[in-house]
């Protein structure tokens, strides 16, 4: 769990190494304690049986370990739920992740190929600019061959009907 925890996101990773230190700290006071009853509980039974002091006594004794450890059971079946419920969570985002990470290949897929495309259309109208730049200095140099030729012809037509007329 500690390797997990510490392979996650730095927001999710603060949160879930808190909640294992604490997890840990409330099973190291668990099995001291335990020892602790174990121990105690051993030296209590060779006492009762030197002694033959009664068994009320011992039973007694049992019995109110018997809770506490059944309360320490209960808390650490309670921090095992909140573990799986953890992992749960994080297996949702991850999948979740994923997901998201998925569609922004797509999108960015989409973005690259409009960006091809919009390159393309824009070699077109470069194109298609030249071919009417081209277009439109051959219609000027039309219309200056065409007024010269115009011009030359009314002269001559002029200088013709000059030669005739003065005759």
């Amino acid at each position: 769990m500690d390797l997990e925890a510490r392979s996650l996101q730095p927001n999710v990773k603060a949160v879930l190494l808190a909640k294992l230190r604490e997890y840990k700290f409330d099973l190291n006071n668990l099995k001291s304690e335990h020892k602790r009853l174990a121990s105690a509980n051993s030296n209590q039974a060779a006492r009762d049986d030197l002694l033959e002091s009664g068994m009320a006594d011992a039973m007694s004794v049992s019995a109110n370990q018997r809770g506490r450890l059944m309360m320490s059971t209960e808390r650490l079946n309670e921090s095992s739920d909140r573990i799986k419920e953890s992992r749960r969570t994080m297996l949702e985002t991850e999948e979740l992740g994923v997901s998201i990470l998925q569609d922004l290949h797509q999108q960015r897929q989409s973005l690259l190929h409009a960006n091809d495309t919009l390159h393309g259309v824009d070699d077109n109208i470069s194109k298609s600019k030249k071919i009417l730049t081209n277009m439109s200095r051959r219609m000027s140099r039309n219309k200056w061959i065409i007024s010269s030729i115009i011009v030359v012809l009314v002269v001559a037509i002029a200088l013709i009907l000059y030669f005739k007329l003065s005759k």
